[in-house]
């Protein structure tokens, strides 16, 4: 199908007009566009342009408030939590973010929970954030469930990423971790059932709990946990942090992503910084450089957070390709 390549800035203005011309305040809309910049300017492409009819789609029915005015809570010293009020996570978080940086730099560590939210799209770029401005920085964020205990069928936890921002000393990230509970990001098993593609057979389960390459009946199942039992592990540690610590609702509680159904899905972040300063101060940045050295000098082995640095190079020159139905669909929200 035809389509467009289209800069950064004209994937920024084309999200900001679609979410504006749905309801969303210029400021929610403006904050939900660059997140979706960042996606496509690392190749996420799942997590980008994709959402945002979405996006648009949720503003419009309810289960996003697009004209929240986030509540900030300094509740301890160390301790910064922010009710999102039904409103796009990343507003939220940019309301919390200097209260909480400031914390961690004044007491050394800090932590930073949101309530009452949303999807926060590529949690790597929070993690990365940090990294920038010095902060070695742990991110956590629950969703709706996907995923069932091992021997189970019913979804109790969600995808339920988790990732680590490393910072490198000179305003960058040394390291960049992000991962999910599961095998692969649901956002790709939805990616692939709109193309009408196939999945590969260990990444999801059917509603009878076996395995399936069929990306219709994997959305109907649950997700595969990343090597089995750890990967549920890894879920509900992400569960406990994001959602019982933050004060969000369980993601067996919350209403899914996708589709209008079920009101707002009242997810949660949490976020904790440690200020390497206060810690071990130089010998951190010689200790990282240390470690990245051991990975990247072996042949064919990468620091993890590379490859989005090659792409970003790629993208920025080439542009996005966006096909016609995604922009039409886009399009469709801009009044």
């Amino acid at each position: 199908m035809s389509g467009s390549i289209l800069t950064l800035k004209e994937i920024e203005d084309l999200a900001t007009a679609a979410l504006v011309g749905a309801g969303a305040s210029q400021g929610s809309a403006a904050a939900v566009a660059r997140s979706t910049v960042k996606a496509e300017r690392d190749g996420i492409r799942s997590h980008g342009l994709m959402y945002v009819p979405i996006y648009a789609e949720h503003v419009v029915c309810g289960k996003v408030n697009g004209l929240a005015e986030p509540v900030v809570e300094h509740s301890h010293p160390g301790a910064v939590r922010v009710d999102a009020q039904s409103g796009f996570a990343h507003p939220a978080i940019d309301a919390g973010w200097s209260e909480f940086t400031g914390a961690a730099r004044e007491n050394g560590v800090a932590a930073l929970t949101i309530y009452n939210s949303y999807n926060c799209g590529v949690l790597g770029h929070h993690a990365e954030r940090l990294a920038e401005e010095g902060l070695l920085g742990l991110c956590f964020t629950h969703a709706p469930a996907s995923i069932a205990p091992v021997g189970g069928k019913k979804a109790v936890v969600g995808t339920n990423p988790f990732a680590v921002g490393v910072p490198d000393g000179e305003g960058g990230a040394a390291i960049l971790i992000d991962q999910s509970a599961s095998v692969i990001a649901k956002s790709e098993i939805m990616l692939r059932a709109r193309q009408n593609e196939p999945i590969e057979p260990h990444w999801a389960l059917d509603a009878e709990g076996r395995p399936t390459t069929d990306a219709a009946l994997a959305l109907k199942g649950s997700m595969a946990p990343s090597g089995g039992y750890k990967g549920f592990g890894i879920g509900l540690t992400v569960e406990i942090l994001a959602a019982c610590l933050a004060g969000a609702v369980l993601s067996k509680d919350a209403s899914p992503f996708s589709g209008t159904a079920g009101g707002p899905p009242s997810t949660g972040q949490c976020f904790i910084a440690f200020d390497p300063a206060a810690f071990s101060g130089a010998l951190f940045y010689d200790r990282i450089s240390a470690l990245t050295d051991a990975i990247s000098t072996q042949e064919n082995a990468r620091v993890p957070g590379s490859r989005r640095i090659q792409n970003r190079i790629r993208i920025e020159n080439e542009g996005v390709s966006v096909d016609k139905d995604l922009l039409d669909r886009i399009n469709a929200f801009n009044k």
